[in-house]
């Protein structure tokens, strides 16, 4: 990667760096590359690929074994297969080392290209067209030059093979009243989880795809309050969102919620499983009133709870 594409990207300016890799695969028309991207935040670093062998006691046979690296035990995954590809390997593979969510994994590809600074407005959800890849498996979809990248779901991906993180609900907390949630985020699973989380604690979740869409969603209830002479805590208490999204991320989402006269006292909680002591400040900086890193999301109910219940707290 070239000195000049590490820059820290300022918060809110709906942009992401994207690393640009393919995966040689067999096709019915003979041997083609397919582009993937993912989000440089997340990547460590990329190293030549010793040779692996997927050992026999694997449980799921995209495990590749494991790498020391820098002191850690890295398990290594073969993407290609996760992906369902036939892929075509070479002595040249390379592997992606990714840390996120307090987790430090390696993906075998076949190379890396570039690394591409792109806007979220220009990266459109997957949709039927994806050939070979599951839409479950893909966050969005970016056009460059003359190809189409797609932005793979690691978080997924890692999720899918813990069986421990599914299904995660909260410990037993109940709003004191019912309280209303715009949630945003771009994944079924997650979304899934977090409506049963919110339902189970009393909270009643409205729910967007993206943060263009949770706008739109809290424009018009501010719209409804100002029309009907009502506060807008009567119809939203709160919004919490994801960071990456197709269209809007959620720190351009927060910031344009904040820096709104009629939205701005809505409190907002960002999740994301990039959230840690270094980049905190991001989400800070954009006018999040909390926010949870992914593994910790089983919380969120009690975190909701907790930071509406100071916000009512009389000064």
């Amino acid at each position: 990667m070239s000195s000049e594409h590490n820059i820290l990207l300022e918060a809110g300016t709906n942009e992401l760096e994207v690393l640009e890799l393919f995966l040689n695969h067999r096709t019915d028309t003979g041997q083609q590359a397919c582009y993937l991207g993912v989000n440089v935040a997340k990547v460590m670093q990329v190293i030549e690929a010793p040779a692996l062998d997927s050992p026999e006691s694997a449980t799921d046979p995209c495990f590749m074994g494991i790498i020391p690296l820098r002191g850690l035990t890295v398990p290594v995954l073969d993407l290609g297969k996760w992906l369902g590809l036939d892929v075509v390997r070479h002595k040249h593979d390379v592997i992606m080392v990714t840390q996120f969510s307090g987790t430090t994994t390696g993906f075998l590809v076949s190379g890396v290209t570039d690394i591409h600074r792109v806007g979220w407005q220009s990266v459109q959800p997957p949709g039927r067209f994806l050939a070979g890849i599951g839409a479950d498996s893909v966050v969005g979809i970016v056009k460059m030059d003359d190809k189409f990248i797609q932005l793979v779901d690691l978080e997924h991906i890692i999720a899918d093979l813990d069986a421990s993180t599914r299904g995660q609900v909260g410990t037993g907390v109940t709003a004191p009243r019912r309280y209303k949630a715009i949630v945003s985020d771009d994944s079924p699973s997650i979304r899934n989880m977090l409506v049963a989380n919110l339902k189970a604690a009393n909270i009643e979740p409205m729910i967007a795809t993206n943060g263009q869409e949770a706008l739109t969603m809290l424009r018009a209830e501010a719209a409804r309050a100002e029309e009907e002479n009502r506060p807008l805590s009567d119809f939203v208490d709160i919004l919490i969102s994801d960071i990456e999204m197709p269209l809007m991320d959620g720190l351009s989402l927060t910031k344009t919620i904040k820096q709104d006269p009629l939205t701005r006292n809505v409190p907002v909680i960002l999740y994301s499983s990039l959230i840690t002591p270094e980049l905190r400040h991001k989400g800070e900086s954009v006018g999040a009133d909390d926010q949870i890193s992914k593994p910790d999301l089983a919380s969120m109910a009690q975190r909701i709870i907790s930071l509406l219940q100071e916000k009512e707290r009389p000064a």
